[in-house]
Parts: structure tokens; sequence; C-alpha cells
């Protein structure tokens, strides 16, 4: 199965960029499935159900979140009813949506998406390994689905590490998410499961993680309140990870990191 994951889309920059380049990327890498972050798609706070349509309508296959899930209010009658939208699955018993689901290539291969948030510097949620751990005993690779990506939604390096190697031969892809600036440790691990530390952004780089500077270096240098931070609006560039994985034991066989527009060099995996 080819994969493909893009980091989180920040704002109308962001989400623009990927919604026009996910049609192009998925017929040049041949990708099975595609996978977005969207928890900061909504003018860099949480989604909407019209953004995740208009996602679904340029060819996303499913859509995961993170700490800015519920910033949009609307978000929460329409998650219910949409399964391809997940957020962290670590949230308390009773929030609405799902953590995890389970989604059909056109091929017919299966493919399990699970989404999860640290706890280090984030907030006190239920433990994201005993959730992972409970919902990959009930999905094994290779047996009752091709494929596994985990979306660990996580601040501290160390635990989107952690995860990883906690995943290690039980997935296809652990990828870090939340960050905002990709990552150069893109690999195979050694029991087989691709791993990234972080995905980076789909948005303008010339910025502080995606906001416009101006507020963010503002508030560093003088420490007082000042005005909502709003996204960046320049050239975004669209960031992600490609992964094949083999068709009989749904372990990966190559890992690359996608960087494509924008400020950053140009990362394109070529089959």
């Amino acid at each position: 199965m080819r994969l493909l994951f893009l980091g989180d889309l920040m704002g109308r920059a962001g989400r623009t960029a990927a919604i026009e380049a996910v049609g192009g990327l998925r017929a040049s890498l041949k990708a099975d499935m595609v996978v977005v972050n969207g928890e900061n798609a909504a003018s860099g706070f949480g989604i909407t159900g019209k953004i995740a349509d208009s996602l679904f309508e340029a060819g996303v296959d499913v859509i995961t979140g993170g700490n800015h899930s519920w910033d949009q209010k609307e978000v929460m009658g329409y998650i219910g009813g949409e399964p391809r939208l997940l957020r962290p699955g670590n949230f308390p018993d009773g929030t609405p949506g799902r953590g995890a689901g389970v989604f059909t290539a056109t091929s017919g291969a299966k493919l399990l998406v699970v989404n999860v948030m640290g706890r280090v510097f984030m907030d006190p949620l239920d433990d994201p390994f005993a959730y992972v751990d409970r919902v990959l005993a009930r999905h094994p690779l290779g047996g009752a689905v091709q494929a596994v990506l985990v979306d660990v939604h996580a601040e501290a390096s160390s635990e989107k590490m952690a995860m990883g190697h906690f995943c290690d031969g039980r997935a296809s892809l652990v990828v870090g998410t939340h960050s905002h600036v990709p990552t150069a440790d893109a690999q195979i691990l050694p029991g087989g499961t691709a791993y990234q530390t972080d995905a980076g952004m789909c948005g303008d780089y010339n910025s502080v993680i995606g906001m416009d500077k101006a507020e963010p270096v503002r508030r560093f240098t003088q420490k007082t309140p000042g005005v909502r931070f709003s996204p960046a609006s320049g050239e975004a560039t669209v960031c992600g990870v490609f992964v094949q994985t083999d068709d009989r034991t749904g372990l990966a066989t190559r890992v690359e990191p996608v960087r494509l527009g924008g400020r950053l060099a140009e990362a394109r995996p070529a089959l």
C-alpha cells in the first residue's frame, strides 16, 4: 500500500495549498490513501464541517485532529456523523467522535488510522499508549488490516519517539504532528515501522509556526497580552510523509518526506 500523510493544515493558506496539491500528489505517488491533520484548518483554530467536506471532495480520505479539535463549536454536531473525521482517541469516554477507524482503499485493502494526543506539556488526557495498545490489539497488522497509520499529536519529541518504538512492528507509520516544523529523521525502525517525529505543517513558513509573526514576536519581547493570533497568509509549503508498505506484512519498505512550494527546500518522492 502507498500512504500519503500531510501535516497540520494551517489556516486558509495551508488548507488551500493542500487541496490544490492532493490530486497531483495522489496521482504521481499512486497513493492508495491520503490522510491529513486538519486541526488548524479553520483560521488556525479547529476545523468546520464545511472545510472537512472540501478536503474530502479534493481527495482526502481521512482527517485527524489534535488539541484544537473543539475550537469551532459547530464541529461537535458534525463529527459524530462523519467517521472520516477523527479526534484524539484518548479524550475521556463520552467525548463526541472517534479516535480510530478502518478505511477501505479503492484496491480493497484496509487501513487503520489511529489518532492520539500526547500528555507532556499538553492537556492531561488519558494514557495515549494504553489507547493505542488496545486499538492495535483489535486490528493486527497483516491480519485484520493491511496497513496502520498512527498520528501522535504531541509537543515533546521524546513522547513521539517513544510512541514510535512502542508501535514498532505493529504499525506501518507512526508520524508526529503539532510542532509545525518538519523533522529530518524519517526512517524505518528496526521492527519495520516507518517513523518521523513531525511531518511539519502545510502553511506559510514566513511566520511563527504558521501564525503572522508580528504578534508572537511582540508577546515574546514585551510579555503582555495583545491581539488574537492570526494565520500567516503567504505562499504555503505542503509538508508531509510518503510511505510504501509490504503487501504481505503491512510493514514499511520506504519512507520519504514530502515538501512542496513555499519557502522550504523541495522534497518530492519519485516512483
